[in-house]
């Protein structure tokens, strides 16, 4: 309960101040490409329920009909805006509705979509037993994770054999070690991470 308090607290807070960031984006977005401001990709949540993730769409429209994963930072299906946003991780801010409507949390296992999910064993399974959240110590880990795709013979082959093995382990590990303490701390080392980088 405490969890889900500072959840709804912080990330009403966040869109609240935030918002003038968020029309700024969504204007750039518009005018940079056609397509809608929000991308709603089915992500696999809490108790393996399919929920709507809110991202700023960073990507042309349609470009999720292909490969799931990005590769790199010259992608061609991302838009001049979502270079920037992605890079500073812009994008992901409107999963603060996320949080506050109780779909996900400010700090957890990053939500997968279906297709990857189907992939885990019984016991990787158990990262479903929490919220997924915006950041974890996965997401400071590979940070530069679309950089080391563009590097692989099959970025495919090495998310799925690779690096999603990797991000279970630690996934698990946080879901094992979990309290608003850490939470709290994994959220400024992601700020630190983010302006460093």
């Amino acid at each position: 309960m405490t969890k889900r308090l500072f959840d709804i607290v912080a990330s009403g807070c966040g869109l609240i101040v935030l918002s003038p960031l968020f029309l700024i984006l969504a204007i750039w977005i518009k005018l940079d490409s056609k397509g809608p401001v929000f991308y709603r990709q089915v992500r696999v949540g809490r108790n393996n329920r399919d929920f709507r993730i809110f991202k700023f769409r960073s990507m042309k429209e349609g470009a999720d009909n292909g490969s799931l994963v990005t590769i790199g930072g010259q992608d061609p299906r991302i838009t001049r805006s979502g270079h920037f946003i992605r890079k500073f991780k812009l994008d992901e801010l409107p999963q603060l509705i996320n949080v506050f409507v109780g779909d996900m949390s400010l700090v957890g296992p990053r939500p997968e979509v279906r297709h990857y999910v189907n992939y885990w064993t019984p016991e990787q399974i158990q990262v479903l037993d929490v919220r997924p959240g915006i950041t974890d110590p996965a997401s400071i880990r590979f940070r530069n994770e679309n950089d080391l795709l563009d590097k692989a013979e099959n970025p495919e082959e090495y998310y799925i054999n690779v690096i999603m093995q990797e991000k279970i382990r630690l996934y698990l590990e946080y879901v094992g070690n979990q309290s608003l303490w850490y939470d709290i701390k994994l959220i400024f080392q992601t700020i630190k991470v983010v302006i460093k980088d």
